[in-house]
């Protein structure tokens, strides 16, 4: 039975003033730089990406150039808009209810930043990082809570990579209703499925280069969309399955950590990992392991980190 492990680390960077936040990126900056596009890199390409910034996510561009200037580095500009990254595509399966939202995020574990990140910016917020300041989930102090997972089509087009459209949704938003409309008008380079949730609302909608914003059936969403799935999609990603699986299951954490949600084939470089369970009107979220759980929360936030050892079920 293979295993690896993967150190998961908490860290509050404030409102971004004091250094924590640069000292953080610097260290991930020089493999994060790759994530660019070559138009990225140039001086023209990262001039369109910060004027796409500031047309969407204006309330944002002080912050930026905040962060950037800590980061010390030419492309950090660029690279903090995440409108000129190269696509990247997950899994993941996740439920919204009962001002709840439970997900399970599914990536290659060496490519998951795997920080739990509480900031101040403009208001606080409590999210898994990924890609320097966006986030894969997360919730803010207003009792929002969004997630992701990918739409399962590998297409490309102009806009923004999903994580900042959640940072921005949780800086700039209090209700569903507010963060559904403000993602009406973000371009997003890849299909993707959000989830939000407040104490009043669970919805999740369709994103996509080649789509207007369409909201789902209901708040769950796996890896597709409104089209129907290739048989070869399904046995790849078993998205059907899972989908189905979390329905029935509903916001059951135990469900989440064991198959068919629950993917495990890490000795490959694949798997399920961690699961989010936020109730964002408590202000608390705790991830979880097979065997450990770790709850922060606005009230109770603690600094550290966890080390955790990934193990294949097959």
């Amino acid at each position: 039975m293979g295993q690896v492990q993967k150190i998961f680390q908490a860290i509050d960077v404030g409102d971004g003033s004091d250094g924590r936040w640069g000292a953080h990126l610097r260290t991930l900056f020089p493999q994060a730089e790759s994530w660019l596009t070559d138009d990225g890199r140039t001086a023209e390409g990262a001039r369109r990406a910060r004027n796409l910034f500031a047309e969407h996510m204006p309330e944002l561009v002080p912050l930026l150039d905040r962060l950037a200037e800590q980061v010390d580095h030419p492309a950090a500009g660029a690279f903090l808009t995440m409108a000129a990254l190269k696509p990247f595509f997950s899994a993941c399966t996740q439920i919204g209810g009962n001002g709840r939202l439970l997900r399970n995020n599914d990536f290659p574990p060496g490519e998951c930043e795997a920080t739990i990140v509480r900031s101040c910016f403009l208001r606080p917020v409590i999210g898994m990082q990924e890609a320097g300041w966006g986030l894969l989930d997360g919730m803010n102090d207003a009792g929002l809570a969004v997630s992701l997972t990918f739409g399962g089509r590998k297409l490309a087009g102009p806009g923004f990579a999903v994580n900042i459209a959640l940072r921005y949704l949780l800086e700039t938003c209090q209700t569903v209703t507010e963060a559904v409309e403000r993602l009406r008008t973000i371009p997003v380079m890849v299909p993707w499925n959000v989830t939000l949730v407040d104490a009043d609302q669970a919805v999740t909608v369709y994103l996509g280069p080649d789509i207007e914003l369409t909201v789902a059936p209901d708040a769950c969403a796996a890896n597709h969309q409104h089209l129907p799935v290739p048989d070869e999609d399904e046995r790849a990603t078993r998205t059907l399955q899972r989908l189905a699986a979390i329905r029935a299951s509903g916001a059951d954490v135990s469900a989440m950590l064991r198959p068919p949600l629950y993917e495990a084939r890490f000795s490959d470089g694949y798997g399920t990992l961690y699961t989010a369970d936020y109730q964002p009107g408590k202000g608390r979220v705790t991830y979880h392991w097979p065997g450990e759980s770790w709850e922060q929360s606005f009230d109770r936030y603690t600094p550290g980190s966890r080390t955790i050892t990934l193990v294949d079920h097959r």
